[in-house]
């Protein structure tokens, strides 16, 4: 069987297993939550850098997910809602836990290997938190329209669907909201160099 064939086939399975899923099965949704434990772990753990934090926020996704299973409106795009999940979850955790000040060595221990060292993944760990914030910051459609873009990896075209906007005017919007966030992410740098 060649691989396209197989994958069609996986995903018409998963299909069946959440539509299975919405209507109550729970030896359905068990064999959902077996199939992308891995993924959902692996996302958080990029987002959060803790195994233990990781592992809850896994759990907690497969709970919120299991109760909001009926607001899926494509049993197709399972894989991508539940990633979305994730990535919101995750921030919501790293927003409400604050800029890191220090950590424990067994966070920086797990650090991917393409960063240079301990110093450099907690800058980066204050900036990813600067970023959230400033974005928080934001109204709601600059936010929604940098979030799609730049996080969901939509197109152009698959937001002028979602925002129900001509191209050129989700141009506009990337473009002003970029900048409006530019100026949030440089309010909040100032304060801090001026105690320098």
């Amino acid at each position: 069987m060649d691989h396209d064939r197989w994958n069609v086939m996986v995903w018409d399975e998963i299909t069946m297993l959440v539509e299975r899923a919405r209507t109550g099965d729970r030896p359905a949704y068990g064999e959902l939550v077996r199939r992308f434990q891995p993924a959902v772990y692996a996302i958080a753990l990029s987002r959060l850098r803790n195994p233990n934090e990781a592992q809850e926020l896994a759990q907690d996704v497969f709970l919120h997910s299991m109760t909001k299973l009926d607001q899926l409106r494509a049993p197709e795009c399972f894989a991508g809602w539940l990633k979305q999940i994730t990535v919101r979850m995750a921030i919501n955790r790293l927003t409400r836990r604050g800029p890191v000040h220090g950590a424990e060595a067994g966070v920086l221990e797990n650090v991917e290997a393409h960063e240079r060292g301990p110093l450099d993944t907690l800058v980066k760990s204050e900036q990813n938190a600067a970023l959230w914030a400033a974005l928080d910051e934001l109204k709601p459609l600059d936010r929604e329209t940098l979030v799609a873009f730049y996080i969901r990896g939509q197109t152009l075209q698959q937001m002028a669907r979602a925002f129900g906007t001509p191209v050129g005017t989700i141009k506009r919007r990337l473009h002003v909201a970029r900048k409006r966030l530019r100026r949030k992410m440089e309010g909040r740098r100032e304060p801090a160099l001026a105690g320098v």
